[in-house]
């Protein structure tokens, strides 16, 4: 614990003018960034009686070792440098609102010849629309089988779609009417992108116009007698109706407007989303957060605008934000996000009438949400706790292991030998934390010398990073030169767990002990009868089957398997797909391309003359000549096998188009390697 009064800045450093301040601890890793109007007067708030601060507070100014500041010309831009600071260092004492979800959209690639409407998850792309975000993936799927009967746009994917054009044949949905069947020129690309902005203008909220047209071109329909197009109409009409009873109006004013509620603890808050397009609910999300912070309601209204807003612009910022607390500074907030949308935007309290009454449903909701996330979390805290101390009391620790590190080792029969590392922190997965290395100092299949080249390695690296940061050296710290980021092996863990038994166990520790370390434990979980085996012990340590510290052990070794063989499948799945093609001096993936466009496949190259290269665009003789010898040193290709019925494929049922090329493998169709056993028993011989 460190004392304020030892980094306290001098009077008079701190200048009187808006910025941006970082707290950073002995290590040099960010704890916390805030923005302030004034930062001689917010930092000099920090450094005052420890008794006189908030417990939160408290614990953030004697965890911290160091304070720096930036100075802003304007508090809209400390504003925005608060967000892409927190953003980049996720500062553990900020507040956070962390989803437990991605939340799906309906995305309308308008960026793409012909738009493709489908459901994505994840970051937003340029020249893409999105709709949203919703609750579940199925109720998106609802509402776009109703409409694609009024708005047949493509739905299938970039390699059906090509597969389409290539054989002149649309895919069920064309044959059905769900599909303007573009791909075999049903229509062309304008009218396939008038049909795709229609579809976005009715999913805005556009949906009065559209109606009336079309019961006007119904009734025309009947009075000229075309019975049969009138009853298409008709049934149009009542598609789209049905669609849009799936969102009920709310605002009859057919508002465009973010309503954002909070119900909040002494120690967590939990906020909750309505998005609101043309007066219909559209989606809705919600977040729950520690408060490791002092914070007012105003303080996490700013904090969740920064989460909403800070990669969004122009429609995706409403014009109007509804929220039960204005942040303490308004105008800095509302200028920020006028700039993001490009036009102004009201942030403002609901105060009578359809949008107070809205509120309080959306307050309701939130204060739901943080109900069951209490239920949940006390449970999930517990049992992580009792995992931590279960284990610290088997392995005799001096306290509960906070950062466990498990390494495994994959390889398929001694081919493509790679090793994984997780992170468990506080009983959870720290995903960016993980880490994967290649065997690099020997051939073959040996699990105990590769483990102890993976540790050597990994702890090599810890070594050199602690020297850096000046704990063995005077001089200035800093795990990067500039950023203060955390460096890739900067932090030790207490406890290295590796999946296997003592001839792994042993292999790790003496990787540390010839290294110097004797401060991290070590231990090895065997899968056979999930015996926790420890340096220098014959017997293992059993932990009972119902113990919460054997479960741990048992996801973290899990986990560390599976990031390992997805890494080593990876591996060989790039092996498989070589080309010989790839040794081919000077011939690039266009020509490549071009040869098995022309061609179709690899083998029909093969038996191809040089002068029949030769009339393949962009191949000259000398190429064709290169060509031919490397396909002749190269083992002819094994034939694919259909996986569901064993049978022998020709290569010419696999053989790729010009866009696929590159990825023309040896096996069949899945990238798995062929095999006369089954697809479980390949996998068996995995480790």
């Amino acid at each position: 614990m460190a004392d304020p009064s030892s980094y306290r800045p001098k009077p008079g450093q701190i200048p009187d003018s808006p910025g941006v301040y970082k707290f950073r601890d002995e290590h040099r890793r960010v704890i916390y960034v805030g923005k302030a109007k004034s930062l001689r007067q917010r930092l000099a708030s920090y450094f005052q009686d420890l008794s006189g601060l908030h417990p939160r507070t408290r614990t953030m100014v004697t965890t911290a070792a160091s304070v720096e500041w930036t100075v802003v010309s304007t508090e809209v831009e400390a504003l925005q440098l608060e967000y892409s600071w927190i953003k980049e260092f996720d500062p553990r004492f900020n507040v956070k609102y962390r989803d437990d979800k991605s939340y799906p959209y309906l995305a309308v690639t308008m960026n793409e010849e012909f738009p493709r409407v489908q459901v994505m998850r994840g970051q937003k792309k340029k020249g893409v629309r999105y709709f949203g975000p919703y609750g579940h993936a199925w109720a998106i799927r609802d509402t776009v089988d109703l409409l694609l009967r009024v708005f047949p746009v493509r739905t299938c994917s970039a390699g059906v779609f090509k597969n389409a054009a290539r054989t002149g044949r649309p895919c069920l949905l064309g044959y059905i009417g769900k599909c303007s069947a573009p791909c075999v020129e049903r229509v062309s690309p304008e009218e396939h992108r008038e049909l795709a902005e229609e579809f976005c203008d009715f999913m805005a909220g556009r949906t009065g116009t559209y109606i009336r047209r079309l019961e006007a071109r119904m009734t025309e329909a009947a009075e000229e007698m075309e019975y049969e197009r009138a009853a298409r109409l008709r049934d149009d009409i009542e598609a789209l109706k049905k669609a849009m009873e799936k969102s009920a109006v709310v605002l009859a004013d057919a508002t465009d407007a973010d309503l954002i509620a909070l119900a909040e603890d002494e120690l967590e808050a939990a906020v909750q989303i309505f998005h609101v397009r043309g007066g219909r609910v559209r989606g809705q999300r919600g977040w729950v957060t520690d408060k490791v912070e002092a914070v007012t309601t105003g303080d996490l209204v700013e904090h969740a605008l920064q989460q909403l807003y800070g990669e969004e612009t122009g429609d995706s910022v409403p014009k109007e934000v509804l929220v039960p607390a204005l942040p303490e500074l308004v105008e800095p907030v509302q200028e920020w996000l006028a700039e993001r949308r490009g036009s102004n935007v009201s942030l403002r309290i609901p105060q009578r009438g359809d949008k107070k009454a809205l509120m309080e449903t959306v307050q309701r909701n939130a204060l739901q949400a943080l109900g069951l996330h209490k239920t949940k979390r006390a449970s999930d805290l517990t049992t992580r706790s009792r995992a931590l101390e279960e284990i610290a009391e088997a392995l005799d620790l001096d306290s509960a292991p906070l950062r466990i590190e498990c390494y495994d080792i994959s390889h398929l029969q001694g081919d493509d030998v790679v090793a994984s590392m997780v992170v468990f922190e506080d009983g959870l997965a720290r995903k960016s934390e993980y880490r994967r290395f290649q065997i690099k100092g020997f051939e073959g299949q040996d699990d105990v010398r590769s483990m102890h080249e993976v540790i050597t390695r990994r702890f090599r690296r810890y070594l050199a990073e602690k020297e850096k940061t000046g704990e063995w050296a005077d001089g200035e710290t800093g795990l990067t030169e500039e950023d203060g980021r955390p460096k890739r092996f900067a932090y030790p863990p207490q406890l290295v767990v590796v999946d296997g038994g003592q001839p792994q166990v042993a292999a790790a520790k003496r990787a540390l002990d010839e290294l110097g370390i004797d401060d991290i434990a070590v231990c090895g979980l065997a899968k056979r009868l999930e015996e926790v085996w420890v340096p220098g012990e014959d017997d293992p340590v059993v932990l009972p089957r119902t113990s919460e510290g054997l479960y741990l052990l048992q996801r973290v070794r899990d986990e560390a398997h599976r990031f390992a063989i997805t890494y080593q499948r990876a591996k060989r799945a790039r092996r498989f797909r070589a080309s010989p093609l790839d040794d081919v001096p000077g011939l690039g993936e266009t020509r490549k391309q071009a040869l098995i466009k022309h061609f179709g496949s690899v083998k029909k190259l093969r038996s191809a003359t040089i002068d029949q290269i030769c009339e393949v665009p962009g191949i000259g003789r000398k190429t064709a000549e290169a060509i031919t010898v490397a396909l002749a040193q190269a083992a002819p290709a094994a034939p694919a096998v259909n996986t569901a019925t064993g049978e022998i494929m020709e290569d010419e049922e696999y053989a790729t188009d010009a866009t696929d090329a590159e990825s023309e493998t040896t096996a069949g169709s899945a990238g798995e390697p062929v095999s006369a056993g089954s697809s479980d028993e390949r996998r068996g011989q995995e480790r």
